[in-house]
Formats: C-alpha cells, sequence, structure tokens
C-alpha cells in the first residue's frame, strides 16, 4: 500500500473515516455534565455545582487522584438501569459518529455497590446498551469488569463473587484507579480466580507508576493488554518484550495530557514505541473529563506529533490486532481498512 500518496491535507478526513477499535474506555468517565445533572434532576440527587458550566470548569486536574475524586462525584447520579443504559448509548452515539467498530468497555461495579446500587441494576443496564448498540448502530461491544486498585483484594473479591452470576455478560476483568502505591500484584489472587473461570485479563500499568508495575501486570496478573503503558519507554528490555510478544498498550494521549503524565502532546512517546515496533492504539479513557473522544485523541495526536498516514493505518490495523475477537472478525476488519485507505488514494 502507498501510504505517501496520502498527503497530509487528507489525513484529518481519513482519520474521521477508517475503521477503528475502542479498547479502553471507562464507560463512567463517558459521562458528559449535561448528562450528569439530567440523571440527578430524574433521580433527586444533590450535587455540589450550580451549572454544566460550573461542573465542566472543575475539570483541571493536576494527576490521576484529582481526576477520581470528581469521577466518583459525578458517577453519584447513576442509580437505575436505565441511567447506565443512558449514559452507555450517549457513548454508542459518540462513538459511531468516529467510526468505531467495536468498543471493549471498563465499568467499575465497586464504584456504584459501595453506594448500595446493585451488581444488577449496573449489568444489565449497560448489557442492555451494548444488545441496541449492535442492532441499530452496528457496533459490536463487550464488557470488561474492572477492579478499584485503591481498595483491597478482598474487596475486589467479594465484587468478583458478586458479579459471577452475571458472569455471561462481561468477557474479562481489569484493574484501574489509583495507581501510585497499589501495584498490579496486590490482585494476584482474584486475577487467578477469573482465569480459572475463562474470563480475559487487562491491567492499568505504567501510567503514573514504573516500569516494574507493567512487567507484574503480565507476569503475576497474567495481562493480556496494558492499559497505558506509556512508562514502559524507560526500559529498554520491557520495550523489547513488548514488541516482540505484540503485548498491546491501549494508549491515551489526551488523558495523559489531562492528567500531566506529558506537559504536552508533543512529547507524548507513542509514536517512539510504534516505530520500536510496539502493539499501540489510540484511545480516548474518560473522554467527558479529558477533552475528546477517539477521533478527538486521533487528530490532536497526529497534528502534535506530525505523524502520517502509513502511522494511521498502523494504529488502527493495531486496535483490531488486540480486540478480544475471533480472527475471522479481525480479517474482516482488516480487509475494511484496506478498502479505505485505497480509497483515499493509498
Amino acid at each position: 500500500m502507498n501510504f505517501s500518496a496520502i498527503s497530509q491535507a487528507q489525513l484529518p478526513a481519513l482519520l474521521q473515516a477508517m475503521p477503528k477499535t475502542e479498547l479502553h474506555i471507562h464507560i463512567e468517565g463517558s459521562l458528559e455534565p449535561e448528562l450528569i445533572f439530567a440523571l440527578a434532576k430524574r433521580n433527586q440527587v444533590r450535587l455540589n455545582y450550580t451549572s454544566v458550566e460550573a461542573l465542566r470548569s472543575a475539570y483541571a486536574f493536576t494527576d490521576l487522584q484529582s481526576f477520581l475524586d470528581i469521577y466518583y462525584a459525578g458517577a453519584s447520579v447513576l442509580q437505575q438501569p436505565q441511567d447506565f443504559y443512558d449514559m452507555a448509548w450517549a457513548y454508542f452515539l459518540r462513538a459511531k459518529a468516529d467510526n468505531v467498530v467495536h468498543a471493549e468497555i471498563f465499568f467499575d461495579p465497586q464504584t456504584h455497590t459501595e453506594r448500595k446500587v446493585s451488581m444488577r441494576t449496573v449489568i444489565t443496564g449497560l448489557h442492555q446498551a451494548c444488545v441496541d448498540a449492535k442492532e441499530k448502530l452496528g457496533i459490536s461491544s463487550s464488557l470488561i469488569l474492572c477492579f478499584l486498585r485503591h481498595l483491597s483484594e478482598e474487596a475486589a473479591m467479594d465484587t468478583f463473587d458478586e458479579a459471577i452470576a452475571f458472569k455471561h455478560l462481561f468477557i474479562g476483568v481489569g484493574l484501574d484507579s489509583s495507581e501510585r502505591g497499589h501495584p498490579p500484584e496486590k490482585f494476584a489472587r482474584v486475577f487467578a480466580r477469573a482465569r480459572q473461570l475463562g474470563l480475559r485479563s487487562v491491567a492499568h500499568a505504567g501510567e503514573e507508576g514504573p516500569p516494574a508495575y507493567i512487567w507484574s501486570a503480565l507476569d503475576v496478573l497474567h495481562a493480556e493488554r496494558i492499559d497505558h503503558g506509556v512508562q514502559a519507554i524507560h526500559d529498554a528490555a520491557l520495550m523489547q518484550r513488548l514488541a516482540n510478544q505484540r503485548i498491546p498498550l491501549t494508549v491515551c494521549p489526551l488523558s495523559n495530557l489531562k492528567l500531566c503524565v506529558f506537559p504536552d502532546l508533543a512529547q507524548h512517546n507513542v509514536a517512539q514505541m510504534l516505530d520500536q515496533g510496539v502493539c499501540v492504539m489510540l484511545n480516548s479513557d474518560d473522554p467527558a473529563y479529558f477533552g475528546g473522544y477517539l477521533n478527538d485523541n486521533y487528530l490532536q495526536t497526529f497534528a502534535a506529533l506530525g505523524l502520517n498516514a502509513s502511522h494511521a493505518y498502523q494504529l488502527a490495523r493495531n486496535s483490531f490486532e488486540a480486540a478480544f475477537v475471533p480472527d475471522a472478525q479481525k480479517h474482516t476488519w482488516y480487509t475494511q481498512l484496506d478498502e479505505c485507505f485505497q480509497q483515499f488514494g493509498a
């Protein structure tokens, strides 16, 4: 394929048009201020902000914890299955506009069960949105249950016990929330149990934490994908392993910028990792809070780093390769990607 035939002027349209998957999206992090206020009114929840504008103006974060504080406050409006459905459906509409063909969606049940919202309420609301997204929008999707790492492994195990009754509605487990001081090995037993039950595994590591957290996510938790992973660049042996074993990193540039992992996008290392053969792809993480959905991440990152059509193709193809779907489905997407690039002259 002749990528050089695609000009830089064509890139924005190409990035918009090309099919892609999203593998690092926290559904609670897609909850826009307008919907927060609508659900607060529906459920008679009192917010500490007087308006949508006041809430949005509070989205000035200095690190991961400062974001999490407001993230959990926003989630307090989610109380009924319809609330979870409405939140997920709003995300799917944005994903459709970005030509996302498949999404693997993280959800944090502990954020809700601690508020006495049942596991059934959370999962059934999200699952119905996934079913409707496939039928009405043509977007396939799966749910991944994440444990909050700032809580204990015992709490994670209790959550998993409660979720097992709904195991047919999610495909894997993940690990998120505050990284510093909470190494992956803290959750070794609950991840081992999930694997025994045939679930896939992913883990946040190497966002604010050191490369050692990526090693332990791989070797102790047996994570199949690493979420973020940008600190891997500081460990040459780890970079070699990631490249050789095609271990995916679900990188989230605008999130990294908003949480001060990088001072500006022009210093982001996604291009370095891509050029070193690591299976990286772009994702939006918590788009309502971090200033952009998937195509926003593509457009702003490409503009900041001067990436080209070859990078676009590899990032999209990596996103298909890393998805937890059958190979036959991946090959269908590869064909669709090729056809898209050919339409742009490649």
